[in-house]
């Protein structure tokens, strides 16, 4: 079967995602995390001071680097467009659910294949929770749930979000005082900053053009089956991941003993599974949020400050997981987070008129 040249384009820009996936932790990453939005999120919150973890207060050039990427590509290919308007409120905290999901799971859609190509078997619960999850959320759009129509135009605000990370990167630059860096603990991992914004960048712009996204690619395969486009990205990202992590000696099966991860695995399942099921309401997983919000979509980019006050709340309010396991507080977020999620399908759901 002859493949076209947007298939391969998809292939490749999915395999460099787990290649550099990898790839950024063997430069100094922390391990099994070398992309990982939530966790990214929740170190530039902290170094902007919008919590006091200070093992966590790093701002990821990575991110700056995938919307700034994305805006990039966008404008090179006259698809940056500025539109909003559905529904902001409700993205706004969606948002915010959203990382309190990656947080008690310890990690977004891209670090949980990350983990899993690495041998870790916990990440093996919270795959599970993000197949249902993604299920969930099909059959909610299937009954009617849709949030409402986006409007176009430069009244929407499209333009800020790319401003506000212009300005982040000069901030990083610059290095105010203001500005928080951890000496110690998983912010204080990271790659050099010029090869993690490169690889952002690279990143951004090529995610933007496949519109590439790990619970996009399980949505597009429960829609259209096996044949679809994205599930062979979604394969190529898991080979590639796999391949690399073999290749480098960091390949190391087992439950126990594993880097950023814990055994409580119903709450593994359940965190990826309210990031499965908001990923599909809100069109996209953390990192399709932040490229979408480059390419001038405002009510993404809403969705990505819910996700910077949801990281911070993890850190502040103690929600986020860590080596022993799911905190009460991490719990009670998850359970209020499926309640909104229930409630924000019967606010939206259409009703047909007899």
């Amino acid at each position: 079967m002859v493949r076209s040249r947007e298939f391969w384009i998809m292939i490749v820009s999915a395999a460099a995602l787990g290649v550099l996936g990898v790839l950024l932790s063997v430069w100094g990453n922390p391990e099994n995390s070398g992309i990982c939005v939530s966790c990214f999120i929740e170190n530039s919150a902290g170094a902007l001071g919008f919590h006091d973890n200070r093992n966590m207060q790093y701002l990821r050039p990575e991110l700056i680097g995938f919307v700034l990427g994305s805006t990039a590509s966008a404008l090179a290919c006259r698809d940056f467009q500025s539109r909003g308007g559905s529904s902001p409120l409700a993205r706004l905290f969606l948002g915010i659910f959203l990382i309190f999901g990656c947080a008690v799971f310890i990690g977004c859609p891209i670090k949980l294949f990350l983990r899993l190509t690495a041998g870790d078997l916990t990440a093996v619960a919270g795959v599970a929770g993000l197949l249902l999850g993604v299920w969930s959320g099909l059959r909610g759009l299937a009954n009617g749930v849709e949030l409402v129509k986006q409007r176009s135009g430069a009244a929407s605000g499209g333009h800020l979000m790319p401003a506000l990370f212009v300005l982040l990167l000069l901030f990083f630059v610059a290095r105010p005082g203001f500005l928080l860096f951890s000496t110690k603990g998983g912010a204080a991992q990271h790659a050099p900053w010029l090869i993690a914004l490169t690889t952002g960048v690279g990143l951004g712009a090529l995610a933007q053009r496949t519109r590439f996204c790990i619970t996009g690619s399980i949505r597009n395969t429960f829609l259209m089956g096996l044949r679809v486009p994205a599930l062979w990205g979604l394969l190529a990202f898991v080979v590639a991941a796999l391949a690399l992590n073999i290749a480098t000696g960091r390949f190391h099966p087992g439950l126990y003993g594993q880097p950023g991860a814990h055994l409580d695995y119903l709450w593994s399942f359940l965190g990826m599974g309210l990031v499965g099921w908001i990923s599909v309401l809100i069109g996209g997983c953390p990192f399709r949020q932040m490229i979408k919000a480059g390419e001038g979509d405002a009510d993404a980019g809403l969705v990505v400050v819910g996700m910077f006050i949801g990281g911070a709340l993890s850190q502040s309010w103690g929600i986020a997981s860590t080596a022993a396991g799911a905190s009460l507080y991490g719990k009670l977020s998850i359970l209020a987070g499926f309640i909104f999620v229930f409630a924000c399908c019967l606010v939206f759901r259409e009703r047909t008129t007899t």
